[in-house]
């Protein structure tokens, strides 16, 4: 049941691998193809308009142009492809920067990529200027295709990284075990098993080379201690008696005593 268990998770496990490496070789190759779309876009020269445009550093001023100079259809054209040309940004980027603070990473290389579009623009393509406001109007694109598109496909496509819900009980019970096997092994390297000689020889007590029981320690050494200390007195106090029995003699009495009497 384990090993069916284990397998079955190695195969979605390889199942999600592959699908996310075709999502993001997919993210790859379209992000390739809108680079090539945007250069011919941005960096075509436009020779009848170099006399006619010039540089704007000062946010609104073209959005303001596209207002009064220009009719509703054009001016639409204007805003709505500025717009749409930073849409693929905020689809494609997502799905190939870091999950954490993702928006924030699409949002940066955005206004990084297009800024570097318009000045190659002002710089090096003849009929083509710096414009802010087409750098305002690319990111405000890169924005909305991440709120509409973007933010659930990266979602998707960095979950595939996850331990799905279904794998999540097991997972928790595998390490579980292992924490279990590894207190296991560390309590046996610890603690004595029980009935093993390290526990017998704790409970029995210890036999000296005379075939005598050695004493034990603690208590019963400080008994041992005081009868070895007492053995001198008890010798010294026999041998006075003995000696004191002899004096007296068989009768009780000392020995001049008898003589005297004699």
């Amino acid at each position: 049941m384990t090993a069916e268990a284990n397998r079955s998770a190695r195969g979605r496990g390889v199942g999600r691998l592959l699908l996310r490496g075709m999502v993001l070789a997919t993210a790859f190759l379209a992000l390739v193809a809108f680079s090539v779309v945007l250069a011919k876009v941005t960096l075509t020269p436009s020779p009848a308009s170099e006399d006619i445009v010039t540089s704007n550093l000062r946010p609104g001023r073209s959005l303001r142009q596209y207002a009064e100079d220009y009719t509703f259809l054009a001016a639409c054209k204007q805003a709505g492809g500025n717009l749409l040309l930073g849409v693929p940004f905020g689809v494609l980027l997502p799905i190939l920067v870091p999950r954490r603070l993702r928006m924030l990473r699409m949002t940066v290389l955005t206004v990084l990529v297009i800024a570097v579009v318009e000045l190659v623009q002002g710089a090096l393509v003849a009929g083509r200027a710096f414009d802010i406001d087409d750098v305002i109007l690319n990111t405000a694109g890169a924005l909305l295709g991440y709120l509409l598109l973007g933010r659930r496909i990266s979602h998707r496509y960095h979950a595939l990284a996850d331990v799905p819900a279904e794998d999540e009980p097991a997972r928790r019970r595998a390490v579980k075990a292992g924490r279990a096997a590894e207190a296991g092994r560390t309590d046996a390297g610890t603690r004595p098993a029980a009935g093993s000689r390290s526990g017998v020889k704790a409970r029995l007590p210890r036999i000296g080379s005379g075939g005598k029981t050695a004493p034990r320690t603690g208590a019963t050494a400080d008994s041992g201690a005081r009868r070895s200390a007492s053995a001198p007195i008890a010798r010294g106090r026999a041998l006075l008696d003995k000696w004191r029995g002899r004096r007296q003699g068989p009768g009780g009495t000392a020995p001049g005593a008898r003589r005297r009497g004699a």
